[in-house]
């Protein structure tokens, strides 16, 4: 039995390690935008798209991320599950982009 470690799950689908201008280290310039995505990091910023799905910007590592996500309730407070994605300013760009395309499919589809 191989012993096998793993990254977290949120780290896996957004690993950017092949940027070299990425030292680790946390400018002013993004420690401020953690803490001001931190403190409207609240339930009414939140924006729902279905009774359990919600979308929120938060950072993550020192980059934004737009994260769509299925909550779960444990006595009355609502968290984070598993089922979601969190996408980079970037891949949010080129969603929307795509968004007339998609909303094609979906009325060509629908009729």
């Amino acid at each position: 039995m191989s012993k096998r470690t793993r990254k977290p799950v949120s780290q896996e689908f957004i690993d950017d390690s092949d940027d070299p201008d990425d030292t680790g280290a946390k400018t002013k310039k993004v420690k401020k935008a953690e803490a001001a995505v931190a403190s409207a990091d609240s339930d009414d910023d939140m924006i729902e798209i279905s009774n359990k799905r919600f979308v929120n910007v938060r950072v993550y590592n020192g980059r934004f991320l737009v994260d769509i996500r299925e909550y779960w309730y444990d006595d009355g407070v609502r968290k984070p599950g598993k089922k979601g994605i969190s996408l980079t300013v970037e891949q949010w760009g080129r969603l929307k982009e795509a968004i007339p395309q998609i909303d094609a499919k979906i009325g060509s589809t629908s009729k």
